[in-house]
């Protein structure tokens, strides 16, 4: 749907719509299907419209742009690929999709995502950890990978305000090192957008991320608008849309995106809170476990 003018949509009168768009962003639930599904019939509307594309993903680090170009280029098989690129747990059945129309049709696929490590080290010690990394690993990130836009920041603090309620100096400082963390996969990702535009000139962009990268033309897309102002871009958004609802909620999230696509609730994971507590504590186990340069043993 067009956000601007609640003018319902086909697939394939969006990529018409969206043809001359440099880069086109397509926000998503993570793991909600009906998400992807979207994103690879849109990948292949927009592919006949403008046949010059290339794939950016934040579901892959830049740090595994070797294993991806590996298995791009037929060198490895997708076993191989997914555990060399660290791929995400849900990659099968959500980004096969993608990664396949754009291997079968010789596209290129950049790793858009700043390395998990680095990122977990500045959110657990700050942006000074940058400082610590080897000339090689600090030469991968952006320029000013903390630039930033205060309605962002607005938005980061409504969200942690919300889950966390009040805060003390410990938490304050907590929550800023994890905000500085995720500036630096929105300023990377937007970076390897732009060098993806350099390397394949005349090429439209396809940009895969989580809504919170993206929605309202904040965090990544807000940061590539301020690096390179003169190139276009349209943002697709998810709403989410029970079906026991009458009216389309269209006017409380006519700004989420220049295009909007409505979705149903996933079911809710958990309903035993013990166990709820239990998986996400296994789930957060092994980056707790890790250290960063100048941890103490």
């Amino acid at each position: 749907m067009d956000a601007s003018s609640g003018t319902a949509l086909s697939v394939e009168a969006l990529a018409q719509r969206l043809a001359h768009t440099d880069v086109v962003v397509l926000g998503e639930y993570h793991g909600h299907q009906a998400a992807h599904l979207l994103q690879s019939q849109i990948q292949a509307a927009l592919y006949h419209q403008r046949p010059l594309q290339v794939l950016t993903m934040e579901q892959f680090n830049l740090d595994s742009q070797t294993a991806v170009d590996a298995y791009m280029d037929g060198a490895t098989g997708e076993t191989e690929f997914i555990e060399d690129s660290n791929a995400w747990h849900n990659y099968r059945a959500s980004y096969r999709p993608l990664v396949e129309f754009a291997r079968h049709h010789g596209l290129p696929v950049t790793a858009a995502n700043a390395p998990a490590a680095i990122v977990r080290c500045v959110g657990r010690t700050g942006p000074g950890y940058l400082s610590k990394l080897p000339i090689e690993d600090r030469a991968q990130l952006p320029d000013s990978p903390f630039m930033d836009t205060p309605a962002y920041r607005e938005k980061f603090n409504a969200a942690i305000s919300s889950s966390h309620g009040a805060t003390d100096d410990a938490m304050t400082e907590r929550m800023n090192n994890t905000y500085q963390a995720q500036l630096l996969r929105d300023n990377t990702m937007a970076s390897r957008i732009l060098s993806a535009r350099e390397a394949h000139p005349g090429a439209q962009i396809i940009h895969t991320t989580g809504t919170f990268h993206s929605e309202e033309h904040l965090g990544t897309v807000a940061l590539l608008e301020q690096r390179a102002p003169d190139v276009s871009v349209a943002v697709v958004s998810p709403v989410v849309w029970p079906t026991d609802t009458n009216k389309m909620p269209l006017q409380e999230n006519r700004n989420k995106g220049d295009f909007l696509y409505f979705i149903q609730p996933l079911p809710q994971e958990f309903l035993d809170e013990d166990r709820k507590h239990k998986a996400m504590s296994t789930r957060f186990r092994h980056s707790a476990e890790n250290t960063c340069q100048g941890d103490s043993p």
